[in-house]
């Protein structure tokens, strides 16, 4: 498969993606047209569209140092340009986390972050928003030539103390004394800690981004990389040498942070064994070769715990020459193909599959209402014109009958909805204790105080006992709310079983508040932590440097759970009623037009034909009403839960 069906496929589901937008913009209309909208329902609807909007297929790339990890990015997206456009030749490795993306509102870029920003209290998520921090380079796109050149910069280095090496958490003695460096004056470190290039390829304009990270000692001191930029990414490309296997480095790679960063699933997770062609020989013969390759990928599944199919043996090398060249028997021989049909194949279904549950979890329940209310509306329409016609509207004491029986619904109707305001105010009582369960304060107090008490630990295990005693505390936390959820969700079942019993009203299904998904989050990233308190980096790195390591990117990931979790509590709170209002006032209008032709018909027998005549005028925009949802929900795929 060449690189023009991976962009063909990528192009493919972008538009499909765009489709979905599409849809969803045109049912966000249907509801504000016919009135079904509220400022909960409407901010759910734009909260998806913006996140579809800035979706983007994040291909990360992660390897020890000289795998052919940047040779292989430029093999598989830019080889096109006729040169190696990221730096790869040898001795010349990429020492900063690279991202590569397109800034259609910045344009074409790179922004470089200096590498003594790690002394700062402040994460590179606060960074990114700050463009003010970073040094820029402009990029010349119609210039291959200025580009290559731009881009050796990411392989910037320059010498610092050993002290402020030590600082930045880039020296480790026992690593130097095995390299035989015994006290150095000076250390070579990178320039930048973090780089991100905005340029209009092709894939990149489709929503394309890669993360390049360097090796495993700046996966060790970079833990949002780990935490939190590798998990967010589709797939990770774990890359090793065909020649050398799976070393000593490459292993602790892939248990402490490529293992780490996807949890207990394996999915989107890939392994690409690179320089195949240094097996190449002439006297072993092509079956020898096959033997070969054959058993690095047996011995390499077997250590890395991981299923053969996922191993992909490439020449990236051999590769990116090929494509430059046009030779399909040298590309055939690199056996890139098969890796780009995982891409193309794998991990963009695997995608689309995220979105669809995504957009199913977010709006399928107001999906299913709006149907519901649409089957309701018309169920109720028909029936009423089906009783106009079979009553015989000539006897007056019958009419009269049909009068009072109706003033007495209405009468009830008046007396149940002061009910249902007292239990609206009960409803609200209780989902204020389930907000304030995930109150900011309470979750501030947990974090400040044991990041004080771990910064006065005097010892590695004091330090690591207070970790785990934060750990315990938001977990606790997290079980008061689920406790208080529990409470919430029996009591909005019995509100609307009082409605469905007493009216009849169409049996809508509350949408019930779970906060399974904030626990399994929350559990993720407490294993994480439990990796990062139990490591070896961990113990050997000076305190300091390791609480705010842990501030800044698992507290404060988690952290940000919680909150979201306060947000979406806030949201459920705020809008599960919301169908059940809908029935009421339908229900309110049903019984005064009821009431309004009764009383016409009684005065002028004259009025009965009309008042059919009006029943049935208003069925037929109710149908087309219907009709349209149907239609917008059918184009974008989105499940329709109608009896």
């Amino acid at each position: 498969m060449r690189n023009l069906e991976f962009k063909e496929q990528l192009h493919e589901y972008t538009h499909w993606r765009e489709q979905l937008i599409q849809g969803i913009e045109l049912y966000r209309d249907w509801r504000n047209r016919y009135r079904f909208s509220d400022p909960q329902s409407t901010d759910t609807l734009l909260n998806i569209l913006q996140g579809l909007q800035n979706d983007r297929v994040t291909l990360a790339f992660v390897a020890e140092f000289s795998r052919g990890k940047t040779e292989l990015i430029n093999s598989l997206f830019f080889a096109e340009t006729g040169v190696r456009l990221l730096p790869s030749s040898p001795g010349r490795t990429t020492m900063s986390p690279t991202e590569l993306f397109w800034d259609e509102k910045g344009g074409s870029y790179i922004r470089l972050l200096n590498i003594e920003s790690r002394l700062e209290d402040i994460s590179l998520m606060d960074y990114k928003r700050n463009p003010d921090r970073w040094t820029q380079i402009e990029l010349n796109c119609d210039s291959p030539t200025q580009m290559q050149e731009a881009f050796r910069e990411l392989v910037a280095t320059k010498k610092v103390s050993r002290e402020m090496a030590d600082k930045l958490g880039l020296w480790n003695e026992r690593e130097a004394a095995e390299q035989g460096i015994i006290n150095p004056e000076t250390v070579e470190v990178p320039c930048w800690r973090h780089a991100m290039i905005s340029f209009p390829h092709p894939l990149l304009k489709e929503g394309l981004c890669i993360l390049d990270t360097p090796g495993l000692n700046a996966l060790g001191t970079e833990p949002e990389l780990t935490l939190s930029m590798l998990p967010s990414a589709q797939a990770i490309i774990f890359v090793l040498a065909a020649d050398t296997g799976v070393t000593k480095s490459d292993l602790e790679m892939w248990k402490s942070h490529v293992c780490s960063s996807r949890g207990n699933r394996r999915q989107g997770l890939a392994v690409v064994m690179n320089k195949i062609d240094s097996m190449w020989d002439d006297l072993a013969g092509e079956t020898g070769y096959e033997a070969a390759i054959q058993k690095q990928i047996d011995t390499s599944a077997m250590i890395l715990n991981l299923e053969k199919e996922v191993i992909f043996p490439v020449s990236a090398k051999q590769a990116l020459l090929a494509k430059v060249k046009g030779d399909d028997a040298l590309l055939q021989k690199s056996r890139l193909n098969l890796l780009e049909s995982y891409l193309s194949d794998d991990i963009l279904d695997q995608r689309r599959d995220i979105l669809k549950g995504v957009v199913d979890k977010e709006i399928g329940f107001l999906v299913s209402e709006s149907v519901k209310l649409m089957d309701s509306k018309i169920a109720n329409a028909q029936k009423q014109l089906d009783e106009f016609k079979q009553v015989d509207f000539e006897n007056q004491e019958l009419t009269g009958k049909l009068m009072a029986e109706t003033r007495d619904r209405q009468n009830a109707y008046m007396a149940n909805i002061e009910n249902f305001q007292a239990s609206r105010k009960v409803f609200a009582v209780q989902a204020k204790m389930l907000i304030d369960s995930f109150a900011k304060e309470k979750i501030d107090d947990i974090i400040r105080r044991t990041k004080d008490d771990m910064s006065k630990s005097l010892t590695t295990y004091g330090m690591k006992q207070n970790m785990r005693r934060l750990f315990d505390e938001l977990r606790d936390l997290l079980q008061d709310s689920v406790d208080m959820t529990e409470e919430t969700r029996r009591l909005i079942k019995a509100i609307h079983k009082k409605f469905q019993d007493e009216y009849g009203f169409k049996e809508i299904e509350p949408q019930l508040f779970s906060i399974k998904q904030h626990q399994f989050e929350l559990e993720q990233i407490f294993e994480e932590g439990e990796a990062f308190r139990n490591s070896a980096k961990t113990t050997m790195t000076e305190q300091s440097i390791v609480v705010n390591k842990l501030y800044g990117t698992l507290i404060a990931k988690a952290r940000n759970i919680l909150q979201q979790a306060q947000r979406d509590a806030v949201t459920w709170s705020n809008s599960v009623l919301s169908p059940l209002m809908h029935q009421i006032k339908d229900h309110k209008k049903q019984i005064e037009s009821r009431l309004i032709m009764l009383r016409k018909i009684n005065e002028s027998k004259g009025n009965v034909n009309e008042s059919i005549a009006q029943l049935e005028g208003e069925l037929g925009p109710l149908q087309v009403q219907y009709q349209e949802l149907l239609e917008i929900l059918k184009a974008v795929h989105l499940e329709i839960k109608a009896d």
